[in-house]
Parts: C-alpha cells; sequence; structure tokens
C-alpha cells in the first residue's frame, strides 16, 4: 500500500471539504465567477514563489503544454465552469447526489481507458460510499424537487470532467512529473477564470469594481485558503496520488471531502447532527476504507515522449 499516496488522498479532502466553508465566507464580497478567478490569481502566484526562489525546477517544453492542455480542460476549467452554471439552474442538494456518481463514474471509465480492473467487492464498496453521500442529501432535502434538465445535465457533465481528469492525470503521470502538471493546470485556471471574469465586468462597464472584494479582510482569508491551499496545493497532492493509485481509488476521497464539508458545517455554521449524518458518514468512510483495502495494481511505469 502506498502510504504517502493515500495521506495525500487524505489531506486532498479534508482542504477541499473545508473549502465550501471558504466559498461561503467569499461569497459575501464576490459573485461565482470572479471569486474563480481571484482564487486562481493568488494560486498562480503561489505557484510562482517557490519557482523565483529557485526552491523547486521544472522543464517544461511548449510541446509539452500543448500535450497537458486537456487535462487543464477537464480541471479546472469544464468541471467548475459546468458546477457554477448547473447550479444556477439546480439546488446543491441535488447537485451532491449527482456529483457522489464520480467515483463510479472515474471507475468505469479507467477501465475503459486505463484497462484498471476491479473486482466486485471494490464496485460495491464504491457504491455503498456513494449511496452514504446520496442518503445525506436526500434526506437533509425531504422536500427536494425533480431537478430541472438543463441544470442535471450541468451538473453531470461537471462529474464527467471530474471522472476525465482522474483517468488522464492518472495516465500523464506516466509521462510528466506531479508538479509539473500542477503548473500547467494552476496556470491554465488563472488563465481562462481572470479571461471570462475581466471580459464580464468590461462589458458591463464594472470593470474598477473587479479588486473591490480584496477591501474586505474576510474575502482576503478565505481567497487566499482556496488560491494557495483548495487549488495549487490540492492540484499536486491529487495529481501525486493518482501516479501511485488507481483512478477510482482517488476519485472516492472526493466523498470523504463531501463528509467533512457536512462536520465542518455543523461545528462552524451552527447546522444539526442528525441521525442520517451519522449512517451517511458511516457508509462513506466504510466504503472509502472497503475500496482502498483492496490489492493493489502493478504501479504504472515512467515513459518519455518525442
Amino acid at each position: 500500500m502506498h502510504k504517502t499516496a493515500y495521506l495525500a488522498a487524505v489531506l486532498y479532502a479534508f482542504i477541499i471539504g473545508f473549502s465550501f466553508f471558504f466559498v461561503k465566507l467569499a461569497l459575501t464580497a464576490a459573485g461565482p465567477l470572479d471569486i474563480l478567478a481571484h482564487r486562481f490569481t493568488i494560486a498562480f502566484c503561489a505557484a510562482l514563489v517557490p519557482l523565483l526562489c529557485g526552491w523547486v525546477k521544472i522543464a517544461i517544453r511548449p510541446k509539452d503544454v500543448l500535450f497537458m492542455l486537456p487535462l487543464a480542460l477537464f480541471y479546472p476549467v469544464m468541471f467548475f465552469a459546468f458546477q457554477a452554471f448547473g447550479l444556477v439552474y439546480t439546488s446543491s442538494s441535488e447537485a451532491g447526489i449527482i456529483q457522489a456518481s464520480i467515483p463510479i463514474l472515474t471507475m468505469m471509465l479507467a477501465s475503459y481507458v486505463l484497462k484498471e480492473r476491479f473486482s466486485k467487492r471494490q464496485f460495491f464498496f464504491t457504491v455503498l460510499s456513494a449511496a452514504g453521500v446520496a442518503c445525506i442529501f436526500l434526506m437533509k432535502s425531504a422536500n427536494i424537487e425533480a431537478a430541472n434538465l438543463k441544470g442535471a445535465a450541468l451538473i453531470l457533465l461537471s462529474a464527467l470532467s471530474s471522472a476525465g481528469y482522474s483517468v488522464l492525470a492518472r495516465k500523464m503521470t506516466r509521462t510528466f512529473g506531479s508538479l509539473e502538471l500542477t503548473y500547467v493546470i494552476t496556470a491554465a485556471g488563472f488563465l481562462f477564470f481572470n479571461g471570462i471574469a475581466v471580459f464580464g465586468h468590461a462589458a458591463d462597464g464594472t470593470l474598477t469594481g473587479f479588486f473591490a472584494p480584496y477591501a474586505h479582510p474576510v474575502f482576503v482569508l478565505a481567497i487566499v485558503y482556496l488560491g494557495v491551499l483548495s487549488s495549487f496545493a490540492t492540484s499536486f497532492l491529487s495529481n501525486y496520488a493518482l501516479s501511485k493509485i488507481e483512478a477510482a481509488k482517488m476519485s472516492m476521497f472526493n466523498h470523504l471531502a463531501t463528509l467533512v464539508t457536512i462536520l465542518a458545517g455543523i461545528a462552524f455554521l451552527g447546522e444539526t447532527l442528525e441521525w442520517f449524518h451519522l449512517i451517511g458518514s458511516i457508509m462513506i468512510i466504510a466504503g472509502i476504507a472497503g475500496a482502498a483495502g483492496e490489492k493493489k495494481l502493478p504501479q504504472l511505469k515512467k515513459r518519455k515522449i518525442g
């Protein structure tokens, strides 16, 4: 078992889990698209510091960047874009239920693209974990209505983008290091989301208000967390974990992140702890532990291109 890879996956889940708390703080001063732009600006700046100080060295050729761009297209570009617009047409609870399918989608995609094999036991525990997430969201929203088809479709595309990223990143770690992939992903997010946000403000004549949120200390705290930890650090952690463990196993830690988000809401936002939280949590943890305990496949070897 790759202990460091699973440790990276757990740390990734905890950082992502708390990120929703900081997104709520950031939303008090800026809109969703502006937050994405600012978080990737901070992430990009954080990525430049160790590079300019000579603490890390990366050698990426232009053709390598072109080779890695599809990965950045899946995440962060398509994942966040589909998620942001999908939430306009559907509720967060419905989105949470749909995104619980990410590990299952990843498992099927990894089986087809990477030829990663999975046993009935692993499939059972993956479904168990997904069912735990769905149980919490369903019980939390007892009066949930049928999801708007447009919103559901967009959230499903976001889930597919996450699955595609996990599979493609797993494949690309045969060729590139985790740090190289992280830098390209971060730069792509910086360029894409800032481009959209600036264009939108310019079209509305509100360009001067783009940097107004930085006048709020709470926003600065939130955006630093989202940029440095929840964008840059988690990209590296997930890429590192994917270089050691199967894509389907890594994707299951998104369920752990959901559990952390729920517990953070109970601890810091005064949300109530209900019986279904406990049952769902047990299902999530049992599913992750059961799938992670599956015998590992042979480690992928790196190979050079061009």
